[in-house]
């Protein structure tokens, strides 16, 4: 581990078992993120992206490897233990919140100041182009009444 990471796989692997054998959803996998950084996992479907990020926010537990956040080996530890802020890759976690209130939520659970949160989320928004597409929702969670007036289901 170089000094100063964020985020450190060291050679984790995370093994499903099948009616078949065993698979292997990430194998050897091994990461380096400093302060600063950005990083994209990109890859084919099935090639361990989500399985990745499911390690480092801890909802998988690696057969093999370590994983360092901040310094601190968290490999064993649950995800609320850890400072780590996830997004899944479905919008559809939170249908029932605008894009703003789902970049908002983690921050909001972490007890976040109001106007932090405020400020986060417009950042956040900017850094992912999103600007004006805060106000948005899922699709699936709108509806239109009798009258013709669209409505968001809460």
């Amino acid at each position: 581990m170089r000094d100063g990471s964020v985020v450190y796989l060291d050679s984790v692997s995370k093994i499903y078992p099948t009616a078949a054998g065993e698979i292997f959803a990430a194998r050897d996998v091994s990461i380096d993120v400093q302060p600063g950084e950005f990083y994209s996992l990109l890859g084919s479907s099935g090639s361990g992206k989500t399985t990745t990020l499911r390690l480092i926010g801890g909802f998988e537990i690696p057969e093999y490897g370590s994983v360092w956040i901040g310094g601190e080996e968290v490999t064993e530890l649950p995800p609320y233990r850890r400072n780590v802020h996830t997004v899944f890759q479905s919008y559809a976690l939170f249908p029932h919140l605008t894009v703003a209130e789902n970049i908002a939520y983690p921050l909001r659970i972490a007890k976040t100041a109001r106007a932090e949160i405020g400020e986060r989320v417009e950042e956040s928004l900017r850094m992912f182009q999103l600007g004006g597409m805060g106000d948005r929702v899922h699709h699936n969670s709108l509806a239109v009444n009798s009258s013709g007036l669209l409505w968001r289901g809460r």
